[in-house]
């Protein structure tokens, strides 16, 4: 018997990368899945990836709408409890990051891109994360935001607003945690390093520049000790466990990072000091 039967999930930004990895996982697992995204196109990639794992069309409910709005975020929740009945999974992963048009980063990028990140990557959190409460308070169900190791200690120069809406989303996990387990609702977050996941070009990065990091990180073990970037589904498999009650119902409140090894490492650290010390 798959792990999710009976359960419905909502999976935000579910048109591509960790969002589709994940709601396919979710629907392979038995869950009924709603998905949404702004692009109709890659929405569409998404469902039929669904279907093509044997999945009956009537588990899934694909919505168009713009999570940024409280109109879109009405029309998600509605549409998904009209359809489905229920709500057990909300898996906020949807998040965006901006490249200044003028190549500016760090303090000098203007404060309207900070705005429009935190709108995104924060607020609409809060806002949907309300809208859903008392149907995942019905059926004691599960909160999984999916933050980043960018909320960690270490600073953040180039992508300063990025990194401090995701330090608010963790501490937005641990609150809400302790606000909702009185009422049976767990709340955890997944903290992914660097992950393929399409977000470079999504950014305004030209093609293939992020592939171009990739393989830097790759090559070098101060970046990404495992010598491997993530791929969507490592991200979707926590995602799961995390929403698997049985399998992490004593977690509340923390954020699992999965980044290959990368916030372990200081640059020093990464490379051999004993030969240094011990060299003629």
């Amino acid at each position: 018997m798959a792990r999710f039967n009976g359960k419905v999930a909502l999976v935000t930004g579910s048109s591509n990368g960790i969002g589709r990895a994940t709601a396919v996982l979710l629907a392979q697992e038995g869950a009924k899945v709603t998905i949404t995204g702004r692009n109709s196109e890659r929405l569409e990639e998404t469902k039929q990836e669904i279907l093509k794992s044997g999945i009956a069309a009537d588990h899934v409910l694909a919505v168009v709408a713009d999570l940024a709005t409280e109109e879109g975020q009405d029309k998600l929740i509605n549409s998904t409890i009209q359809k489905f009945g229920r709500l057990d999974i909300l898996v906020n992963n949807a998040g965006t990051a901006f490249i200044d048009s003028q190549g500016r980063v760090g303090i000098d990028q203007d404060v309207s891109d900070y705005d429009k990140v935190m709108r995104i990557n924060m607020r609409s959190v809060v806002t949907l994360t309300q809208k859903a409460k008392e149907h995942l308070v019905k059926a004691k169900g599960e909160i999984v935001n999916v933050s980043s190791v960018a909320a960690g200690p270490q600073a953040q120069p180039d992508m300063m607003y990025y990194a401090m809406s995701k330090a608010a989303l963790d501490q937005f996990t641990r609150s809400t945690a302790v606000n909702l387990i009185q009422h049976g609702v767990r709340v955890n977050a997944v903290s992914p390093g660097g992950v393929t996941t399409g977000i470079g070009e999504a950014m305004g990065l030209p093609a293939g520049a992020f592939e171009k990091m990739a393989s830097f990180w790759e090559s070098h073990k101060e970046c990404i000790p495992s010598g491997k970037i993530g791929e969507p589904v490592d991200i979707a498999n926590v995602i799961a466990f995390l929403a698997d009650r049985k399998l992490s119902s004593y977690i509340i409140g923390q954020s699992i990072v999965a980044d290959g090894g990368s916030t372990l490492v200081m640059g020093m650290q990464a490379h051999d000091m004993m030969s240094i010390l011990t060299s003629p």
